[in-house]
């Protein structure tokens, strides 16, 4: 008896591992397809310089950060949004090194979207991972103007966070910002006041992650 227990057992184990597998699986297909499709309409705002657009695709990836904290959905949500930003202040065109910055992030959205095509997400990575050290190649005002933007993009998606359920304190430390940066910019914004480890209640949650299967 106790050994067909412990064999019930391990073969319940197994099964566990395995549908646990197959639903990372497609989780992981979903987010492929989601991001691919952001940045479709990504690349065709930017190319005609629609910052609307541009900045509401980056609250896209929200639903999935508030609920896995991948990196990939935290990475294009803060450039995008950074995007929008950066495009709108038409002057920044006129400094050093703007050119060669335009180029590297326009190629590099356009050479990620072709990896994630072929399902090549080290590629992918390295091409968006490729805007940010563009950024650190810059020099003078422009460097510092665009560092400032992306550090703000950062608070604004770690707000936007914070209002899809994620505590204060763990929006900020996915987003790498500090609590202070969050509460004061939530505070300025006029996001409801609540307590700072607030969090949905699990129906909401079920209720966000059933959003993203319907897309």
């Amino acid at each position: 008896m106790d050994g067909r227990k412990m064999d019930l057992t391990k073969n319940s184990i197994v099964e566990y591992i395995k549908s646990m597998e197959i639903k990372n699986k497609s989780m992981k297909t979903l987010e492929i397809t989601n991001i691919i499709e952001i940045l479709e309409i990504a690349k065709k705002a930017i190319k005609e310089e629609d910052v609307i657009t541009i900045k509401d695709i980056s609250n896209r990836p929200l639903h999935s950060i508030s609920i896995y904290q991948d990196p990939d959905n935290i990475n294009i949500a803060i450039i995008l949004y950074a995007l929008s930003k950066i495009i709108e202040r038409t002057h920044y065109r006129e400094l050093p090194g703007w050119e060669k910055f335009e180029k590297t992030y326009e190629e590099a959205i356009n050479n990620a979207l072709i990896a994630l095509k072929r399902k090549d997400i080290a590629v992918y990575r390295s091409q968006i991972d490729g805007i940010k050290e563009g950024v650190d190649k810059l020099s003078g005002h422009l460097k510092d103007y665009i560092e400032e933007i992306f550090r703000k993009a950062s608070i604004n998606k770690g707000s936007r966070i914070y209002e899809h359920g994620l505590s204060m304190e763990k929006a900020a430390k996915i987003l790498g910002i500090t609590l202070w940066e969050l509460n004061g910019y939530v505070g300025q914004t006029g996001i409801s006041e609540v307590n700072l480890t607030y969090t949905l209640d699990i129906k909401k949650r079920i209720k966000n992650a059933e959003e993203i299967f319907e897309r």
